[in-house]
């Protein structure tokens, strides 16, 4: 779709790229076909651990945080769903540009992107819009407007933690996460890991409980992690950014606590939840347990009854229920 408008607007000089400098490209996904840059000239910034391996096994230039010192003939803004961190992106793109560079913007209708059109148009004056594939493509030069009032502020919710636009669940803690936290034993298991971790939260109340000798925050999104470093100053936590699904320590740990995602951007996708469970029965040692958060309607079960000796439901509400697993087969 993101390919469709660039190649038209590219092929019928819509949008026309520098003959020189660099190109960035902001959060692309790792399927994004950006064949018709010049990839010597990419450098990608992607901040989801999934996406910079897909995009690095392409071979793309990639970094997990935007460049400091670089400065840029042009820049992609791929435009996510939130709108204060598509809002953020575009800032991060002024501040990074030559003086005379170029944004491209690319988003999808179910993203937002009329909103940002129309506020953009407030601002700056922009090139026409191509609309293909269910989305639009324009581009404008920020001039002297470094944008820096659309940045990304951190905020601070309740129980005092920071988040970051973007993020999951940025405003408050996740309601599966605060059910699973009230379900826990009182007393823990000495070596843990919680897959997908985000900001911190349920790697906060886990730490709360006795018998926790060292929790790994296993995240793939950096924005998040970078929060949950903030969060999470207890000397026990151990921070990994890594897909989640692919993960792997030396030896066994025993527990593992999730609250699995589900969704791959808009589509649902039991797939991956399930893909958490696989990764922590391979995880865990031979007497492990698995403490689960998951919405009512996936279908875990199955999974999980070939994967454990033991599943037990041990606490539910309307939109949840909570599964303790224990005993990986091997």
């Amino acid at each position: 779709m993101r390919s469709e408008r660039l190649l038209f607007a590219l092929r019928n000089d819509l949008m026309m790229l520098p003959d020189s400098g660099d190109v960035l490209v902001l959060r692309p996904r790792g399927t994004d076909d950006l064949s018709m840059l010049p990839m010597a000239r990419v450098c990608v910034v992607q901040g989801m651990r999934t996406d910079y391996d897909a995009l690095v096994a392409r071979g793309y230039t990639v970094v997990a945080e935007p460049p400091t010192e670089a400065r840029f003939a042009a820049a992609l803004v791929c435009v996510p769903r939130a709108k204060a961190e598509a809002y953020a992106l575009l800032a991060q793109a002024a501040a990074l540009l030559h003086p005379d560079g170029v944004i491209i913007v690319d988003g999808q209708k179910t993203d937002g992107i009329d909103s940002l059109l129309r506020d953009l148009r407030k601002r700056f004056t922009l090139s026409e819009t191509v609309a293909k594939a269910h989305g639009k493509l324009f581009s404008f030069r920020p001039g002297a407007d470094d944008m820096a009032d659309w940045a990304a502020k951190p905020q601070t919710i309740e129980g005092g933690f920071q988040t970051l636009p973007g993020v999951f669940s940025a405003d408050a803690p996740d309601a599966g996460s605060v059910l699973l936290a009230a379900h826990l034993p009182e007393k823990l298991p000495a070596q843990i890991i919680e897959l997908g971790a985000g900001w911190g939260f349920l790697a906060h109340e886990i730490l709360q409980h006795p018998g926790v000798k060292t929790l790994h925050l296993v995240e793939a999104e950096a924005n998040a992690l970078a929060c949950a470093r903030l969060n999470i100053t207890d000397p026990r936590a151990e921070f990994h950014w890594a897909d989640a699904t692919r993960f792997k320590l030396d030896r066994g740990v025993d527990a593992v606590i999730c609250n699995p995602p589900f969704h791959a951007g808009r589509d649902p996708d039991p797939a991956l939840g399930q893909a958490f469970l696989q990764a922590a029965a391979r995880l865990l040692a031979p007497h492990g347990t698995l403490w689960l958060v998951a919405n009512r309607h996936l279908p875990y079960d199955r999974t999980l009854a070939t994967l454990f000796h033991q599943v037990e439901e041990i606490g539910s509400d309307k939109r949840f229920r909570i599964t303790r697993a224990a005993r990986p087969n091997r």
